[in-house]
């Protein structure tokens, strides 16, 4: 992991030299690699991989906004004296987002920007002077982030723009037009078919290359592909693989996130990040998710406090059932104020809180995909198939066991899919999921009433104290076109044709 994060660094010295300039005079550097030469050797193909594995640390580090914020989940804390991001980050708390909202031009420039160095690695992969061996696994590696990145796009924005390719000409970037979902699923389905060819067993994988993608996250992935189309006998049939590569469930949930634990055996692929260090690598969302005026009680440093998002709501603190272990590892319901003494009912997120020797530096790793989802996916797909069996209720119970509850059974196949929903709520809080699950298992009916439903208890019960400021006109009010995010308006001024979602 220590070499993989030490590559990762080359990230803004690899791409910075591919970035335009307006100025037409600039000459080339004669003594100074450039695109053309750069892709040559192994050595610089795999310090163009490791820039996307990089790539994806400041991607995943925001998709609790989109994932998570935006649901039940979470929520904000409030700050009546600085409202600063009333129209940004907290529109996605309200679902009062736009078309013009910065953070959503965000996610899309962003992941556009990843997948255009994945291109255009890719294309020069060929020419290349590599060992055949390690140009597959480049190309596995590359694929799978192209269609992981792509299954992320359409989950959120519905048809987006579908390149392959890396763009030579700078005027077609003003021409392109959205796929329909179904061609951009067709491609996904074809790139992960290529990286689980391609990408090594899991126990194939050396010490000094833990946290690389293996077979375990391609097929991974194509079972939540396969369960998103509805199609869930290939679903069941990718997962089933997974299953058989060895991965096992860990016997705490504590060491699932320890720092001092990565790419443990549960672990199918994680987000890499170093703390303790000035490398730049380390993991900062945790800052994100502390509670504001905190002055070090949960941060542990002096006078230093949290961003106040992604605080864990009322209701998923309630959600919890008596007894599961899970609960005191991923929340914590509040911290004792040093001056008073008193307990100040601020809840946070507990799953990534570690104590780190420098400010700003902590260490843990984020977890993309890992075996407890694997196992509750192959129960929805069982369920969803013909209802609940001995083989779901085993992968379903096996998850409650280790937060020591007690097993279910004899339930409908409706009782199932709620009983799942639920345990994947608890489960995998946090991580990223709850957005993508509400959508792919509830019907648009469901989705709204569920979100409408939470949005007013949120207004008469707030998770943080709003103080003298009310609420909007507008604030948590779901309607069915949010389901979809809005494309963003600066895409649509520079390129008229792409079209809009409905709604926006």
């Amino acid at each position: 992991m220590k070499n993989l994060i030490k590559i990762v660094i080359s990230l803004s010295m690899v791409f910075s030299m591919f970035s335009c300039s307006d100025d037409f005079l600039d000459k080339p550097n004669p003594n100074q690699l450039g695109e053309g030469s750069f892709y040559a050797t192994e050595v610089q193909v795999h310090q163009a991989v490791m820039g996307v594995y990089g790539q994806l640390q400041g991607i995943t580090g925001n998709q609790w906004l989109y994932s998570e914020m935006i649901t039940d989940n979470t929520t904000v804390h409030f700050d009546e004296g600085n409202r600063g991001n009333a129209p940004n980050i907290e529109s996605f708390e309200y679902w009062q987002y736009n078309s013009g909202t910065g953070r959503m031009y965000d996610l899309y420039r962003n992941t556009y920007n990843a997948m255009g160095n994945i291109n255009l690695t890719l294309s020069k992969l060929e020419g290349a002077d590599i060992d055949a061996d390690a140009k597959a696994q480049f190309d596995g590696e590359l694929r799978f982030f192209r269609a992981y990145y792509y299954f992320l796009l359409t989950q959120y924005f519905g048809d987006v723009v579908l390149m392959t390719e890396p763009l030579t000409d700078p005027s077609a970037a003003f021409e392109l037009e959205r796929s329909p979902i179904s061609a951009v699923y067709a491609q996904i389905e074809s790139d992960l078919a290529i990286a689980i060819a391609s990408l090594p067993h899991p126990d194939a994988v050396t010490a000094s290359d833990a946290g690389r993608l293996t077979k375990g996250a391609a097929l991974t992935l194509s079972g939540k592909l396969w369960l998103t189309r509805k199609d869930f006998g290939a679903a069941k049939a990718a997962l089933d693989q997974v299953a058989a590569l060895g991965y096992s469930i860990l016997d705490d949930y504590a060491d699932v996130f320890d720092p001092t634990n990565k790419n443990h055996d549960e672990s199918i692929f994680e987000v890499q990040f170093q703390g303790g260090n000035d490398l730049g690598e380390q993991s900062g969302f945790i800052y994100e998710f502390y509670p504001k005026f905190t002055n070090g009680e949960v941060t542990g440093f002096d006078g230093i406090s949290g961003g106040g998002w992604n605080i864990p709501t009322l209701d998923i603190i309630g959600a919890y059932e008596d007894g599961d272990l899970r609960k005191a590892i991923s929340i914590s319901e509040g911290y004792i104020d040093k001056n008073t003494g008193e307990f100040v009912a601020i809840p946070f997120v507990e799953k990534y809180h570690y104590e780190h020797a420098i400010q700003g530096r902590p260490d843990s790793n984020w977890p993309i995909y890992r075996y407890a989802d694997v196992l509750l996916m192959l129960a929805e797909a069982i369920n969803e198939q013909s209802g609940p069996n001995t083989e779901a209720y085993g992968y379903l119970n096996q998850v409650r066991q280790r937060a020591g509850l007690d097993p279910l059974a004899g339930l409908s196949q409706d009782e199932f899919r709620t009983a799942l929903l639920h345990e994947r709520r608890i489960e995998l809080a946090f991580e990223n999921h709850r957005w993508f699950d509400l959508r792919r298992t509830l019907s648009t009916t469901e989705l709204v009433a569920l979100l409408n439903a939470h949005g007013a208890l949120e207004k008469a019960n707030q998770t943080t104290p709003r103080g003298s400021v009310g609420f909007s006109a507008g604030d948590y009010i779901f309607d069915t076109h949010e389901i979809l995010f809005p494309i963003p308006n600066r895409e649509r001024v520079v390129n008229p044709e792409l079209s809009q979602n409905e709604g926006y």
